[in-house]
C-alpha cells in the first residue's frame, strides 16, 4: 500500500479559505492558512481521526468549528485566565475567546514532500502593538504527516520583556459514539471542573463521557488514549512539553446553542486539547523560544 502513493503537498481553496492538502502513503491532512488550523486528519483505510463539523463555514475572519484550532496567546475566556496572562493584553483591547491567532492568516514558510512524509510550516509575526498585544513575538506551527500526524506550536519572544501565555492545540477527535468511548491516561490526575463552579477534583479511574464535560486536567505525565469500540481502534495522543489538557464535549443542550454544529453532532466528537494552561503557563524570557506539540496515531483494537 505505502509505496504506491507518494507524499505530496497541494494548494487548494475551500470556500473563502486558502488551504493545503498533505498526502502520504499513510493518510491525508488538510490545513487552512487562516489560523494555521488543521482541519482534518484521516489515516488510510480508517474513519477520520480529527473531526470537522459538516456544518462548518469556510469564511474569512470567522472561527471554524472542528479540526485543531490554535488557541494563542490565551485559552478560553480571557477573564478566566491567570492574572499573568491577562496582564499581557493592552488595557481596553478586544479579547476574543481563545485569543486572536485563530482568525488571522499565517504566512507559508515551507511545504515539503519526500518519501512517505509531507510537512508544512506556517508563521505568524506579531510586531509591537499588534491586536492590542504589545509584545514582539513570532509563532510557528508545523504539521508533519507520515505514519502518524505530529503538530508543533513554537513561540519566540522577540522583545525585551518576559511574556506569559496560555495556549492550546484544540483538537476535535472523531469518534463512533462519544457515549461508548473510554479515555485512558488521566487516572489519578487533578482537574478543574468548569461546570461545577471551577472546583478541584481528582480523576478516580478511566474517564467516560456521560454528560456535558469541560475539565482542565493538570500534572499529566503519561500519554492519553481514546479507546473506541465502535470503530475498533485506539487513538494515541502523545503530547510533549505540555502537562495540562482540556477535555470537552457539549452534550445535548449546549449543542443547540453552538454555531456551525448539528444538534446531534455531540455524539460524533470529543475534544482533548494539548495545552499550557492553569498552572502550566508558558513563561518566556526575552529572546527565548519554546515548543509544545502532539503526535496522533490511530491503531486497530488491541494494537
Amino acid at each position: 500500500m505505502g509505496d504506491q502513493v507518494p507524499a505530496a503537498v497541494e494548494a487548494t481553496t475551500i470556500g473563502e479559505l486558502p488551504c493545503w492538502l498533505l498526502r502520504s502513503p499513510h493518510g491525508e491532512a488538510l490545513v487552512a492558512r487562516q489560523g494555521a488550523q488543521l482541519l482534518r486528519y484521516t489515516p488510510s483505510g480508517q474513519p477520520p481521526v480529527v473531526w470537522l463539523s459538516d456544518a462548518a463555514e469556510f469564511r474569512a475572519g470567522q472561527p471554524l468549528r472542528g479540526g485543531m484550532p490554535v488557541c494563542w496567546p490565551w485559552f478560553g475566556q480571557f477573564d478566566r485566565n491567570p492574572a499573568e496572562v491577562r496582564a499581557m493584553l493592552a488595557a481596553g483591547a478586544e479579547a476574543p475567546a481563545h485569543g486572536f491567532a485563530r482568525t488571522h492568516d499565517w504566512q507559508l514558510v515551507e511545504a515539503q514532500a519526500a518519501g512517505v512524509q509531507a510537512s508544512l510550516q506556517l508563521r505568524l509575526e506579531l510586531p509591537t502593538g499588534w491586536a492590542g498585544w504589545p509584545h514582539p513575538a513570532s509563532v510557528m506551527l508545523e504539521v508533519r504527516l507520515d505514519e502518524a500526524l505530529t503538530v508543533t506550536l513554537s513561540t519566540s519572544n522577540l522583545g525585551a520583556d518576559p511574556i506569559v501565555v496560555s495556549q492550546a492545540l484544540h483538537t476535535y477527535f472523531a469518534v463512533s459514539d462519544v457515549r461508548k468511548v473510554v479515555i485512558d491516561g488521566l487516572e489519578g490526575t487533578s482537574y478543574i471542573d468548569t461546570l461545577r463552579d471551577w472546583s478541584a477534583h481528582r480523576q478516580p479511574g478511566t474517564l467516560a463521557i456521560q454528560g456535558e464535560t469541560d475539565r482542565i486536567y493538570t500534572g499529566i505525565d503519561t500519554p492519553v488514549s481514546i479507546r473506541d469500540p465502535g470503530w475498533r481502534r485506539t487513538i494515541h495522543v502523545q503530547a510533549f512539553d505540555s502537562r495540562s489538557a482540556v477535555v470537552w464535549n457539549p452534550w445535548v443542550e449546549k449543542s443547540l446553542r453552538l454555531s456551525q454544529f448539528r444538534p446531534d453532532a455531540w455524539r460524533d466528537m470529543l475534544c482533548i486539547e494539548t495545552a499550557r494552561v492553569w498552572d502550566d503557563l508558558l513563561h518566556l524570557p526575552p529572546g527565548a523560544s519554546a515548543t509544545t506539540g502532539v503526535t496522533l496515531r490511530a491503531a486497530p483494537e488491541g494494537a
